[in-house]
């Protein structure tokens, strides 16, 4: 990232501004549920949704869900194209503080569990071995090396059906198999963790972001193992277990056939803040 411009940010206010465009071609398409929105959980100052499909522009239901996740859903597609186009002026707030609560208490045990791409059961005699003294940040930040320096980031190189096991076995992968790995590794080592997608200003090439958020020193922090974009000026999407719960698109019935997709996300400044792989880093 040496090419583009960055500054120390940590009291410097961001702002954001985000987007995609795509469409896909569609034959018999019941329902559409999309997740490209910003989460409730950042100040959103602007924002247009425009969804066509069939030919004419529909308005879709927004469906709220954990962590402000919001998800549009899109009824009777049918055959034709469908199409999104979307931007939002994001405030980029980072909390402070200790994180306490019944939610908090619940989503800690159940971002420790298993899940269907972050397998930390099966993985946890390796992360035994690979991991044996290291705790709290320290446990982090070690996984977070070991994953950047076991695995290659290539486009193509890993599968939808993928989990942490076969990236791991592979050794390459896109952000997603990276966050997977993070994920499943600490939570095999007891440390709560989960998987974020998010619009990165600063990623090359630019597209939909996932990373790992981490439950240590009372909070939840950004983990990106991939290391391809700044955590201080990341804006939160969606939040799950893994990326089940974070897809971009889920479709019922029917096919849809890909045709174009386009994400952005710049600072308004077009200045970057300096990104410290030591840091704790807090996403809104």
């Amino acid at each position: 990232m040496t090419d583009l411009a960055i500054v120390d940010a940590a009291s410097t206010p961001l702002q954001a501004r985000v987007g995609t465009k795509f469409a896909y071609g569609t034959q018999g398409v019941r329902e559409a549920l999309l997740s490209f929105a910003v989460s409730n959980a950042h100040d959103i100052l602007e924002e247009e949704i425009l969804i066509h499909a069939g030919g004419k522009q529909i308005e879709a239901r927004e469906l709220a869900g954990n962590h402000g996740t919001r998800l549009h859903l899109v009824e009777g597609v049918g055959d034709g194209w469908l199409e999104v186009t979307y931007s939002a002026l994001v405030d980029i707030t980072r909390p402070t503080g200790e994180q306490v609560g019944p939610e908090v208490d619940f989503d800690r045990w159940v971002f420790t569990r298993p899940s269907r791409y972050a397998e930390s059961d099966r993985l946890a005699p390796m992360a035994a071995r690979l991991f044996p003294d290291q705790t709290g940040f320290e446990r982090v930040k070690a996984v977070a090396l070991w994953v950047n320096t076991h695995m290659s980031y290539i486009s193509g190189a890993s599968r939808g059906t993928d989990g942490a096991v076969d990236s791991i076995l592979q050794a390459s992968g896109v952000c997603r198999d990276f966050a997977h790995v993070v994920v499943a590794l600490l939570r095999a080592l007891g440390t709560p963790a989960r998987l974020v997608s998010v619009y990165a200003p600063g990623l090359q090439p630019m597209d939909f972001h996932a990373v790992a958020e981490v439950w240590v020193e009372g909070a939840w922090h950004i983990v990106d193992a991939t290391s391809m974009a700044p955590r201080e000026a990341m804006v939160r999407i969606a939040t799950g277990r893994d990326a089940a719960d974070t897809a971009f698109l889920t479709t019922r019935g029917g096919r849809m056939t890909f045709n174009r997709q386009e994400v952005t996300a710049v600072l308004t400044e077009g200045q970057l803040p300096r990104e410290d792989s030591t840091a704790l880093v807090r996403l809104a």
